[in-house]
């Protein structure tokens, strides 16, 4: 397993900047933001991809992940959306998937995440919306399976999937082994589950996990790891148990300002519980 630092909180600097910051902090692995200002796939040519590749093989950094969730370039947090009634806007949202998964392979990336459909358009039913994000999934799927790279679906709180109940039904009908699950540990908190509860129903389906603490509130807020109130401990040490290999990236966006205080000190706090859960990071 391998422990990366998503450059999500680094968007006041260029994304080589945050690999290299993220390097520094002791980190070997790096979750990228597949969006402006970082690395929005029509902004990088393949001279470009090859420039970024050496970077992170320089800092001897692994892609724990490409995060696909955003659009600011062209929208924001979750539009344009897999479940817009505009067929225009849907086919953004694939092509945008297209692209990182073009993207990956560059990169040696085994996963992409996206959004679990988007947020529930007014007058539109959940069966509708749930029609609409297979029928994009379809399209992507293709390409998914040539790269052999997944694409992982992350639920999160108001969006089409938030639960467990939500998603297992979802993945089930989806049976395709290159769809699976980005586990968001405090997404699942959350939605007012036990993240540790969730990981063991979920886990055949995870292929890349999140971290960040949260309030006792649940309230959706990122916050550095041991300000809030998640039970890492019983998180990880199911981990162990399960026998989980994936990679994990710590996702702090919030604090775009002090983005190295907050890593190092997540870090700091995290650590010790993944090596007593077996893990060496």
């Amino acid at each position: 397993m391998v422990f990366g630092y998503s450059t999500n909180a680094y968007v006041k600097y260029s994304v080589k900047e945050s690999l290299e910051r993220i390097a520094a902090l002791g980190f070997k692995g790096a979750e990228i933001m597949c969006d402006r200002p970082h690395l929005y796939p029509p902004d990088f040519d393949p001279a470009a991809l090859t420039e970024l590749k050496s970077v992170l093989d320089t800092h001897h950094l692994q892609v724990t992940n490409l995060n696909s969730f955003t659009l600011f370039a062209v929208g924001d947090t979750y539009l344009p959306s897999w479940i817009e009634p505009e067929a225009e806007r849907r086919a953004i949202r694939i092509r945008h998937t297209l692209e990182c998964l073009e993207v990956a392979r560059a990169l040696g990336a085994r996963n992409i995440s996206i959004p679990p459909g988007g947020p529930l358009e007014k007058g539109m039913t959940r069966q509708e919306a749930f029609r609409l994000f297979f029928d994009g999934l379809e399209q992507v799927l293709p390409k998914a399976e040539e790269l052999s790279i997944k694409v992982l679906v992350e639920p999160e709180p108001n969006l089409l999937m938030e639960k467990t109940s939500e998603f297992k039904p979802f993945i089930k009908e989806m049976q395709s082994p290159m769809i699976g699950l980005n586990f968001d540990i405090g997404h699942f908190f959350c939605a007012g589950e036990d993240p540790a509860v969730a990981l063991e129903e979920l886990f055949e389906w995870v292929g890349h996990m999140h971290v960040e603490d949260i309030a006792a509130s649940r309230k959706h807020n990122h916050l550095i790891a041991g300000l809030g109130a998640i039970d890492f401990e019983n998180v990880f040490q199911t981990m162990g148990r399960l026998g989980y290999d994936g990679d994990i990236s710590l996702e702090l966006y919030p604090y775009a300002e002090t983005p190295d205080e907050a890593g190092k000190e997540s870090r700091a706090h995290l650590v010790p519980i993944f090596e007593r859960a077996g893990y060496s990071v």
